[in-house]
Parts: structure tokens; C-alpha cells; sequence
């Protein structure tokens, strides 16, 4: 989860953010009268969001290891200390973890986390999972051009003479790193990358270049998935499966 402040504020872009989170999630299941749980609750404007999904007979549970909240209304909220959650097995319908798991740790740490969403989650539940591409071509938290493509030991450094921080502290994966990941905490993986490409040109603000680029058609896109900014992907419990 993120510790170092890099949960985005800006309440009208996490609404827009919202709304496209919320159209993935609706073409696998109904959200009306799902317990939602969203890890990484950040400015609280998503929880809030999707807590009006829902009404009236659902709940939301937002949780953070610190409290960034805007927005307060409308959700339960807990802070937590690591990846593990306060919650008895199998507790929610569905589970959202947004620009989460590339804050949480290295490897070992990615891996606890994936684990506690299979727990909590419902067997016929489905969960919600974006993280930064590593192959990106601008790296989203610090805006700087091909920084997670370095070697770990070198982005520090690359952040540090950019005048940007001073320390790189986000663990982005590829997708076959990702797959694996998914896998080893028993969740099987469709990935909605496409399909949150063309909601991100109607939905989000995007610059008109980018708007142009994105809105081409969809073998085009898939062609360049591999640079693709954000993985998108839906989860599900791979119930019966002994984890590794």
C-alpha cells in the first residue's frame, strides 16, 4: 500500500477514474448489493463512488496505511499496517486494488498482497487490479521517460539527478511478471487492458494526441499493449487450487 504520498488528490480526476473502474466491474457482474472493498483508498473520492454503485443494500470498506481522505462520506474506513487485511476470509463480493501492488514491496511483498485479496474475496467474487506497466515509456509517478525500464539499482540515481525525490520506491512489473504473480496467489487473470484503453479516451481528460492515438482501431492498440501505461485486469479466485 502506499506509504510515501503518492495517492493522487485531485477529486475530479479520481471521480472520472471511478466511473471507469466502475464500467469494467459492471460488465462482469452486478454491483448492486456487493460488499466492496477497496485497498489503497487514498483521497476516498473511488470508495465514495462506488458505494452510490452499491446502494442500497451493498456496503464499501476502503483501507490505506495512512488517512489522505477528501472525502469521508459513504464507505467505512480502516488503516492498516501491511498487506494483511482486517477481514474474515471470503468477506467481500468484490475487491479493488488500483494503482496499489507497485507500492506495497518487492516481489514477496506483491505477492501478500494478491494473497489477502483471494482471502477475503468471495469464491464467485471478481476483483479489480491496475498497476503500472514496467515497459511504459513515461514512468507515471515521477514523469520520468523510461525509468522503470533501468535496473533497480539505477533509478534511484536517475531520480536523484532529475531533481525528483529521492528515492524510487515503486515496483512495477511487466505482464508476464504480473501473470505469474496472479497465479502463485491462485487468481485467474482476463485482462481488460483494451477495454480500459477506449474507456479511458471517454471517460478521462486526456491530452488531444494522446486522444488521437488511443482511439485507433483496436489492432493498432493491441499492438501496442506492450507499452500500454496501466495493466487492467479482472480477477477471480481460482477456487479448489492449492497455492504455491
Amino acid at each position: 500500500m502506499e506509504r510515501r504520498g503518492h495517492a493522487s488528490l485531485d477529486l475530479r480526476s479520481r471521480e472520472k477514474k471511478a466511473e471507469k473502474i466502475r464500467t469494467i466491474l459492471e460488465a462482469e457482474r452486478e454491483l448492486r448489493g456487493s460488499d466492496l472493498l477497496e485497498v489503497g483508498v487514498g483521497s476516498g473520492a473511488i470508495a465514495a463512488r462506488l458505494a452510490d454503485a452499491v446502494k442500497p443494500s451493498g456496503e464499501v470498506w476502503g483501507v490505506d496505511v495512512r488517512d489522505s481522505r477528501l472525502v469521508t462520506e459513504g464507505f467505512r474506513f480502516a488503516i492498516v499496517e501491511d498487506a494483511s487485511l482486517p477481514f474474515a476470509d471470503r468477506f467481500f463480493d468484490v475487491v479493488v486494488s488500483n494503482h496499489v501492488l507497485e507500492h506495497v514491496g518487492a516481489r514477496p511483498e506483491q505477492l501478500a498482497h494478491l494473497r489477502e485479496v483471494a482471502r477475503v474475496l468471495k469464491d464467485d467474487g471478481v476483483a479489480y487490479l491496475a498497476t503500472p506497466n514496467r515497459w511504459a515509456l513515461l514512468e507515471p509517478h515521477f514523469h520520468l521517460p523510461l525509468l522503470s525500464w533501468l535496473p533497480v539499482s539505477a533509478r534511484t540515481p536517475y531520480v536523484r539527478i532529475a531533481r525528483k525525490g529521492r528515492d524510487y520506491d515503486c515496483h512495477p512489473r511487466r505482464r508476464t511478471e504480473l501473470l505469474e504473480l496472479c497465479s502463485s496467489a491462485g487468481l485467474n487473470v482476463t485482462d481488460r487492458t483494451l477495454e480500459a484503453v477506449r474507456l479511458t479516451v471517454e471517460i478521462e481528460d486526456l491530452p488531444p494526441l494522446v486522444s488521437r492515438l488511443v482511439a485507433a482501431p483496436d489492432r493498432v492498440i493491441r499492438a501496442f499493449l506492450p507499452l500500454v501505461p496501466t495493466h487492467v485486469m479482472i480477477l477471480r479466485k481460482s477456487v479448489g487450487r492449492g497455492r504455491r
